[in-house]
This record gives structure tokens, sequence and C-alpha cells, in this order.
């Protein structure tokens, strides 16, 4: 197959834990032709989406890891498959280029995850969906209800709807310290819709990155669990990760979520549980592959591949 990746710059890639290239690598050893792309490469020429794209050939230096071609403008219909790994944030340039990969799919691509599918569900709103698996949780700009709610609640996680990494995530206690100054910072003295939740204190065990392909869950999650008096377990905000089999509550989760969401058009889908709740759907660029791979054994970059090229053998 040819499979095109729509990636951030691949000069920044971390090759000992980025997901992506553990996507590129496995594609690579099965002989599938890799290729890859920035968002910034597309375009819309008489009414064909293209991008410049190149062949990459894997290294296997972890820092020199690839060597590629010169860009080429390809009619992305071209490929076997697009898989769609650009991080967020989820700016309106994010937006446009899914507006463009829909409009190639009309033409003849195959985009993974579905674009349309990762413009519905909002990573923090998407829980929503499901409010069976959640704790109580706010979605307001309003000052009056956000404070009735931790009124309510006493100590409550506050945290923006297009946040990343555990970016602007506030922890407000019973004593209400710094409420007033939270809020006003993140609705933007409520011009900004934002996220409330009861705090969860199983989060001390750790934010459970739990990643289902094609439907079916991963064995395994990746625990986050905050260091130093950090109330994110965020990877990116020096969360410790540690694999661990799924419990009973995780399978019951997933099992729920994994069918309707791959009929959605979501191939990968990384969801995030605290103790018993579900906290997050992320669609746009799930990771943890080679955490979980190098302290289980698991290969979830074959199991990812796997459904890949089912998807692609069915459609």
């Amino acid at each position: 197959m040819k499979i095109a990746f729509l990636a951030d710059p691949l000069a920044g890639f971390k090759t000992y834990k980025d997901t992506t290239f553990a996507m590129m690598r496995e594609a690579a050893r099965r002989g599938h032709a890799v290729y890859a792309f920035e968002q910034r490469d597309m375009a819309l020429d008489q009414g064909v989406v293209t991008a410049r794209v190149a062949q990459l050939t894997l290294t296997g230096d972890p820092v020199d890891w690839y060597c590629a071609t010169p860009q080429q403008e390809t009619d992305l219909a071209r490929f076997d498959a697009i898989v769609e790994r650009k991080d967020p944030p989820f700016d309106m340039e994010y937006v446009y280029a899914t507006y463009l990969l829909e409009l190639a799919e009309k033409q003849g691509a195959r985009v993974f995850n579905k674009p349309s599918a990762i413009r519905d569900h909002n990573e923090k709103l998407s829980i929503a969906q499901f409010s069976q698996f959640i704790s109580p949780t706010l979605v307001s700009s309003d000052e009056t209800r956000l404070r009735l709610f931790h009124a309510t609640h006493e100590d409550v996680i506050f945290k923006p709807l297009d946040g990343m990494g555990g970016a602007g995530i506030f922890r407000i206690r019973a004593d209400g310290m710094n409420l007033g100054s939270v809020l006003e910072t993140l609705t933007e003295s409520g011009g900004r819709t934002i996220m409330a939740q009861k705090y969860i204190p199983e989060i001390v065990k750790g934010d459970k990155r739990i990643l289902v392909i094609g439907g079916k869950p991963v064995p395994f999650a990746l625990a986050r669990i905050p260091q130093a008096g950090e109330v994110r377990g965020n990877l990116a905000a020096g969360g410790l990760g540690v694999a661990q089999p799924l419990t009973e509550r995780d399978l019951e989760i997933a099992g729920a979520l994994g069918p309707e969401l791959a009929s959605r058009g979501l191939l990968l889908v990384g969801l995030d549980v605290i103790g018993n709740f579900l906290t997050e759907v992320n669609v746009t660029s799930p990771t943890c592959f080679q955490e979980i791979t190098e302290q289980t054994g698991f290969d979830v970059a074959a199991m990812f591949i796997d459904a890949l090229e089912l998807q692609v053998t069915e459609q």
C-alpha cells in the first residue's frame, strides 16, 4: 500500500516515543510505501485536493531517522490511505484541513480518522454523549453557573475545551481560593465556554489512556501518574507513564464506546479514564503506542496497521 501521513514537521519527532513514527516504522516493515506531508502542503486547485508529498525511507538511526525524496504535487486520492496525525491545537487551520480532506474523500481518498468525525468529536465535549460513564460535569461560560457548580461539588477541575497536554487545567478546592481569577481567565470574562468537572481523587493512581483501534481496545492502558504535587497526569506535564492491564470498568467503557466510535469513522481513539469515569475522547492524534509496547511487549503499532489494512481492503 501507499500510505501518506499528515503530520507535524518530521524534524521535530522524538522517535523514542513518537506514535506516528511507530506507525510509519511498522508500515515500512511490512513493505508499504510511506509518505509524509504537512497541513500547509495541501491545496485545492481547480477542484482537486492535492499536497506536496515526500516519500520516506526509514534509516534505523534514532537521530537522522529518515531520508526523503523531493516533494511532489500529488492528488491525495492516489494513496491507498491517508493517516491524519496532525497534533492540536485544534484551531481554524486544523478545521480548514479537515474540510480539504473531506473534499479529497469525495474524490476517492481514504482518510483515517475520518475528517468529519474528527470535527464532530470535540475531545472534551464528546464525553457528554456517554453520560453514564462521566462524573458530574458542567459546560458553560457563565460565571454564576460555574460558581454554583463549585459550591455544590466543592473540589472542582476547570479546563478549556480546546486544550491539550494538560494546558490550562486548574483545580479549585473547597476554600475557593483563586476561583474568580481562574474563571475570569479561562472564560475570558464570560466570552469563552469551558468545562467544569467534579474532582476525581483516583487521579493520584493515574489518568489512564485506553487506546481503541478498529473498535477494539488495546489490552493495556497507560496510567499517567501526576508527579510532585501536580494535579495533571499528562506526560507533557511531567506525568509518569505506567502500563497496566485494563480493569473490568475500563473494558466496560471501551466495549460500549469502541464499536460506536468505529462506526462513525474513528479508526483510532484514545479514551481517558480516571478511576471509574470517562474524562476525554481523543480523536486527533492519540499517543502512547511506544510506552505501552515497551512496558508490556504488546505491539500496538502492529494492531493499528492490521486495522488500517483491513479498512483499506474492505472499502
